[in-house]
């Protein structure tokens, strides 16, 4: 046996057992025993504990069909942004273009700025071109220069690969609510109701006063706001200062949604998407839309869907909006020009953000929030903010 052959099972003999005694000692993260000239992906914790380590990326390693381009939630399009996440802060000067790097497998280089969280734990590169190119395959890739907050440089590259989709798609930031997003229902002309509902949340309405809410506190787990002394008692809190942020908060939030751009899908289905299984992004209508049988949006828990609709958006009684793969409602924005009309018992998902009004019918419910610019209209109907 050569001098090398040896040293090369001593070092995967030590490594094993490296790995064995981080069990036995009940260490939860699972150290991968690598040889040192090896390329590690995200998600292996290699090293010794005080190395740093990208734990996490995004894209994934080997993802498939990843956006082209990323809208903020400033409107700024920008190409796929590409981020890594260590295991502990890290010295920022030792995260730039040189050592974090994004090229296409065939070698050209990605032109990008990289910049850090303020916990120095996420470092993200942004391309400086406005979109990926499609259904290309890209590799990250961040080097040993890189050092953690004490000065200890990682022990091992790491690299990691994705592929654009095939088409082009834009991936959306959630919409930021502001203030408005501490309300289960805001509106700007009131809330009507048909005793009893239920709303889990806080409800408030501004410039019009207290008197316009039309809600008993028994009706509402949290608390009703009013710009005046008018309103429900004893549940009614006057506080005009945050009605009038939350209500400038709610029309910016408005504005942003319906100023999204480089839609995904337009006018799909004719407006009518009863039926269909809606992946994220960004839809937009230049007419109405009626969801006349089930609708399913499918995503994980971090995408995000942003519906711009011109006309109205009407939900057909007894039907549902259902959620599958892990999507969730406070990442789902219905930005509509005309009335929102919630059927007979149907079951509404996600923040609606309406110029004019929203109207819910008998028994139908809502996990979202209902913003309007106008009024609420209720009738013995559930809201349950996210």
């Amino acid at each position: 046996m050569t001098l090398f052959e040896t040293s090369h099972k001593l070092r995967l003999f030590m490594a094993l057992l490296f790995v064995c005694l981080t069990a036995v000692a009940g260490v939860k993260t699972i150290f991968a025993a690598v040889d040192p000239s090896v390329t590690v992906a995200p998600g292996t914790f290699d090293g010794a504990a005080t190395e740093p380590t990208v734990i996490s990326s995004s894209p994934s390693n080997w993802a498939t069909k990843a956006p082209t381009s990323k809208n903020s939630s400033e409107n700024v399009v920008t190409g796929t942004v590409v981020t890594a996440t260590f295991n502990e802060p890290m010295d920022a000067a030792t995260l730039n273009s040189s050592t974090f790097t994004v090229k296409e497998t065939t070698g050209n280089d990605v032109a990008g700025t990289v910049a850090m969280n303020e916990a120095k734990t996420v470092a993200t590169f942004t391309p400086s071109l406005s979109a990926l190119k499609l259904n290309t395959r890209y590799t990250a890739a961040i080097t040993t220069s890189a050092r953690n907050a004490a000065g200890v440089a990682m022990a091992h590259p790491i690299a990691w690969s994705f592929t654009t989709n095939a088409v082009a798609l834009t991936g959306q930031a959630p919409v930021a609510l502001g203030d408005a997003g501490l309300f289960a229902i805001l509106t700007k002309s009131g809330v009507t109701d048909v005793y009893p509902s239920t709303i889990a949340g806080d409800v408030g309405a501004s410039p019009i006063t207290g008197a316009a809410i039309h809600l008993e506190c028994t009706e509402v787990t949290g608390t009703i706001y009013s710009v005046n002394a008018a309103g429900p008692l004893p549940c009614r809190v006057t506080d005009p200062t945050l009605l009038t942020t939350a209500v400038a908060n709610m029309q910016t939030a408005y504005t942003n949604a319906a100023g999204r751009s480089n839609p995904n899908f337009t006018n799909l289905g004719a407006g009518q998407i009863g039926g269909l299984t809606l992946v994220p992004g960004l839809y937009k209508w230049t007419t109405s839309v009626l969801v006349s049988t089930d609708v399913t949006l499918s995503g994980g828990a971090d995408a995000v869907w942003i519906f711009q609709i011109e006309g109205q958006l009407t939900q057909a009684s007894a039907t549902k909006m259902i959620l599958a793969g892990g999507a969730v409602s406070k990442n789902i924005f219905w930005q509509t020009s005309g009335a929102v009309s919630i059927g007979t018992t149907a079951k509404a998902e996600g923040v609606i953000l309406s110029k004019t009004m929203i109207a819910m019918k008998t028994g139908a419910s809502s996990n979202g929030r209902l913003l309007a610019q106008t009024a609420v209209t209720r009738e013995q109907n559930a809201v349950t903010q996210p």
